[in-house]
């Protein structure tokens, strides 16, 4: 499997062959704004970074992290310095990893369970981060006869082995406290993100967030996309976006998903989903369900 350099790539390269496929990233790709798409992603740091931005929460990043994100979570990496950062990226189509699972070893596990314990880095032992490397290097040197065989062996031993570190960590007495610190970087932006999802289906202005925390518009604005890498009306368009993917793929009808998303208006939801998705809500119901 040719191994891309850039993360843009994989995501289309993923949703054209709906498996999977690799990036190995370094500074010069700019981190995307905060975004979502269809595919999940494994995003192992080689070098250590600043933060990621996952929904709500923030995390520190160190050098053999490895974070597990399905397709409904909006994300950004934040206070990238200029640094190497040094990463690889794998896109997963998420039907893919059904189809690989079994009646007794279910592969969508890491990705679909998201209990009160739930966190997403794992942070890698060193045995952890050679054997992640092996199968990496084993399905991106693959060529010749075969290739796709081994290919698919190897991605199916690296999913098994993320999904029992998984399992171990939630199993983990500690894993249910996470420290406070590994996903807190200012408390009165915290206490923000905390409040815009508790109210995501409200209206939700820069005016009624300063009001509310008794600060002032630009100092709202400023200490957020400080603290987040972006600005805080594109951070509420994209979990609402996320909002509304997760309840086209479980059936709901467009009115549904634009009625709990917190939209304020239909033309702004089309708009917005259109855009950040590339296909129009109906037609994603349509591709949801077929």
């Amino acid at each position: 499997m040719e191994e891309l350099n850039s993360c843009k790539t994989a995501i289309e390269r993923c949703a054209q062959t709906k498996t999977f496929s690799i990036a190995h990233l370094y500074k010069e790709e700019k981190a995307m704004d905060m975004h979502i798409h269809d595919c999940y992603e494994l995003y192992y740091s080689i070098s250590g970074g600043k933060q990621f931005l996952i929904d709500n929460r923030f995390y520190s990043i160190s050098p053999g992290d490895l974070f597990v994100i399905n397709q409904y979570e909006s994300h950004k990496l934040t206070q990238i310095d200029n640094s190497v950062h040094e990463r690889i990226v794998l896109s997963i189509y998420p039907d893919f990893v059904r189809r690989l699972s079994t009646a007794e070893t279910d592969l969508d596990y890491c990705f679909s369970n998201r209990d009160s314990r739930f966190q997403h880095r794992l942070s890698l032992d060193r045995a952890s981060r050679q054997r992640f490397l092996y199968y990496v290097n084993k399905i991106t040197s693959a060529d010749g006869y075969a290739h796709d065989i081994i290919e698919q062996a190897a991605f199916l031993e690296l999913l098994a082995m993320i999904n029992a570190l998984m399992m171990n960590a939630l199993s983990d007495s500690h894993a249910a406290e996470p420290p406070v610190s590994d996903y807190k970087y200012n408390q009165q932006v915290n206490d923000i993100l905390a409040y815009i999802n508790q109210n995501i289906g409200q209206n939700i202005t820069v005016e009624q967030l300063a009001a509310s925390f008794f600060l002032s518009e630009s100092y709202i604005c400023r200490i957020f996309k400080q603290a987040t890498g972006t600005t805080i009306n594109k951070y509420i368009t994209a979990r609402r976006i996320s909002i509304a993917k997760a309840h086209l793929n479980a059936g709901d009808s467009v009115g549904v998903a634009f009625e709990k998303s917190g939209f304020g208006d239909y033309s702004s939801f089309f708009k917005a989903f259109t855009k950040a998705v590339g296909v129009s809500p109906k037609k994603y119901a349509n591709l949801s369900v077929s």
